[in-house]
């Protein structure tokens, strides 16, 4: 039977696009559950890297291409209506009456979104170790090499290898567990700082930037530079397929409580992600992969590859109500506008967004516990419009 297949011309199934341009009468309910507060500033991040870009650049949207001076007017317009403070009802009339709108298909399983959170995570720090300081926050190594590979073939378009030489030849840039052990690697990769907990440092590593703060009041704002090109692996997923944290239960904070009651542990935890992240210093923050300031509640972290970078967006899922203990009370129904503008090692395709939180408690608890679907949508200025 197999052999008989051969007799059969092949056919091509082309895959299901990861944006689909709505009609109109499908557009969502465009309410904004953070009442527009910082809209405006999060578009302006976005058309500062637009600025900076050549005006021909093409953005995709779905099967749709627009120049960046296009989406930079897409932006403009939805700024400048949004400073007039409009109700919900002139909000909906003026997205349906002058952009197009595109869906996400989602998850291949559900078609939906998975929404999880990041922040800004604050660390106790030294600018020299000691006893209780001695987890060593890495610069960029000198040594680490990032090679484009497209130049060598049309099929690696986009394809790039991390590594470094030896003697003649590329390899590849050790792991977690090679790097922790080598007591050497200092050399290379000079310590901005030490923190007083491994653990803190494995998630700021996850998280991409955080304030270190030294014994003296000030801080240092330490930011993703590069990474040593191993696939991000999660532990949790690690610690819920051991059966040791239930699914239900997994967190953030749940993850950390645990590794710290296991101290045992934490070696082969940790080691089971290969990923090292490498950071640099910064006088504002945190910065996303479009190199601008990230906004509370607004920024998102998508797959640059599926979706287009500085594009206005609109999400749908739900987010924690915090008691007066600190602890989630129940999960809201929760919609708002936000900007593509940053990426994230473990954020693929079009089934995956992180939204960003900024710091603080409530940013903690809705970073450490968000894993929610929901709907996310991309919005373009109508060709017409401009």
């Amino acid at each position: 039977m197999a052999a008989g297949c051969a007799f059969y011309p092949k056919t091509t199934v082309r895959p299901a696009p990861a944006l689909v341009r709505l009609n109109v009468s499908d557009y969502p309910d465009f309410s904004d559950g953070l009442f527009l507060d910082n809209l405006a500033y999060g578009i302006s991040k976005s058309l500062e890297y637009l600025n900076r870009v050549p005006a021909e650049r093409t953005f995709q949207f779905g099967d749709d291409s627009f120049s960046a001076l296009h989406l930079r007017r897409s932006l403009e317009t939805l700024r400048d209506f949004v400073e007039t403070g409009p109700g919900p009802e002139a909000l909906n009339r003026f997205i349906a009456d002058r952009y197009r709108v595109y869906q996400s298909s989602g998850g291949p399983e559900s078609g939906q979104v998975l929404f999880t959170g990041y922040y800004e995570p604050h660390l106790k720090g030294s600018l020299k170790p000691d006893a209780r300081y001695r987890y060593p926050v890495y610069a960029m190594p000198r040594d680490l090499m990032v090679i484009d590979l497209a130049p060598f073939s049309e099929d690696l378009k986009g394809k790039r290898i991390v590594g470094r030489l030896q003697g003649n030849t590329v390899v590849p840039y050790p792991d977690r567990q090679a790097i922790e052990a080598d007591p050497a690697f200092a050399r290379n990769a000079p310590p901005i700082a030490w923190v007083d907990d491994r653990v803190d440092l494995f998630f700021l590593q996850i998280q991409g930037s955080g304030r270190i703060y030294m014994t003296n009041g000030d801080f240092l704002r330490v930011h993703y530079h590069g990474a040593n090109g191993h696939p991000y692996r999660s532990i949790g997923r690690l610690l819920i397929d051991q059966g040791k944290i239930p699914a239900q239960e997994m967190s953030m904070q749940r993850l950390k409580a645990y590794l710290h009651a296991h101290p045992t542990e934490v070696d082969a935890v940790l080691n089971h992600n290969p990923s090292y992240v490498f950071f640099k210093t910064e006088t504002s923050g945190p910065i996303g992969a479009i190199g601008v300031d990230l906004t509370p509640g607004r920024s998102v972290a998508v797959d640059r590859r599926v979706f287009p970078m500085a594009a206005p967006a609109f999400l749908q899922t739900q987010i924690p109500v915090v008691d007066g203990n600190g602890r989630i009370d129940r999960w809201m129904d929760f919609s708002a506008f936000a900007l593509n503008q940053d990426t994230g090692g473990a954020i693929r395709g079009p089934g995956r967004v992180d939204i960003f939180w900024g710091n603080g408690p409530y940013a903690q608890i809705a970073a450490g516990h968000m894993q929610h679907k929901g709907h996310f949508y991309l919005l373009v200025l109508a060709p017409e419009m401009q």
